[in-house]
């Protein structure tokens, strides 16, 4: 049965897997879109990074956007941080002496929120830089009111398909719990729309197909060209998408919001 992922980012998930698909972008992309951005676009020379041991995701991103960053001509110095780490205060002051520019930690929703309270108590004044899985509600709501700058890679910005944002906020508002899930608000996330784009490049694959075995649809899921709500959705060999680019967005204290920044590719 074929399978289409919505989020998952780590290159290793279709390699070698001739039933997976995902609608995407990748690690090593997602990093050195970061990299590109902070040192050519932000005038980043230094740059602190973050991430929990033992995670492939959080390691993985840390590395490509290492290796973009000092092959651009940046600094990085690079800590971790123990799995259940309730304090990141030492690591943000660390930061702070070390001079940085900007702290790339590509950490989970938690992580993120307790670096954003470090950050904004200590008064570092740089930039953070959070991936895919920062691109959160309830993180948003953890800048507001606080002095910190807060930027991140994403798969959609709301406003890129009004229509598609009007039904969501509908569907939201129309369930309580969903919109609890949603941190509260009815924000449309970006996983939301890769969810939207996954579910109708499958609903086009089974057109395709004219069938609903699970054999012919695997067989027409490399054809699918899918004009989704985030893009074209189209893969290549093994089952990637064909992406290029990745918004940026920042969050805005004072509003509680994100706000567009920028559509980033990579440096070639």
């Amino acid at each position: 049965i074929p399978a289409i992922g919505c989020s998952c980012t780590n290159a290793a998930v279709t390699a070698g897997n001739d039933y997976y698909f995902r609608v995407c972008f990748l690690d090593p992309f997602q990093g050195t879109v970061h990299a590109n951005y902070a040192y050519k676009e932000m005038g980043a020379t230094k740059a602190y990074t973050l991430a929990m041991l033992g995670s492939d995701y959080d390691q993985g991103l840390v590395y490509y956007f290492s290796e973009a960053f000092k092959g651009l001509g940046g600094e990085v110095v690079s800590e971790d941080f123990p799995e259940g780490n309730a304090n990141c205060v030492s690591y943000i002051n660390n930061a702070m002496a070390d001079g940085a520019d900007v702290i790339f930690c590509p950490v989970s929703t938690n992580y993120a929120q307790l670096i954003i309270e470090a950050a904004a108590a200590q008064g570092f004044k740089g930039a953070i830089l959070g991936t895919d899985t920062v691109d959160n509600n309830m993180v948003l709501e953890s800048t507001k009111g606080k002095d910190v700058r807060l930027l991140v890679t994403t798969f959609y910005q709301e406003g890129g398909s009004p229509e598609f944002d009007a039904g969501i906020k509908q569907w939201l508002n129309e369930n309580p719990d969903m919109m609890t899930n949603n941190g509260g608000n009815d924000v449309v996330a970006g996983v939301t729309a890769m969810g939207y784009d996954a579910y109708f490049t499958a609903l086009a694959a089974i057109k395709a197909a004219d069938s609903t075995d699970p054999a012919k649809i695997l067989e027409a899921l490399p054809g699918v060209h899918y004009e989704g709500v985030t893009g074209v959705v189209e893969f290549d060999e093994i089952g990637d998408a064909k992406r290029d680019a990745a918004y940026i967005k920042e969050a805005n204290p004072e509003t509680g919001a994100w706000e567009f920044v920028a559509v980033q590719t990579v440096e070639q």
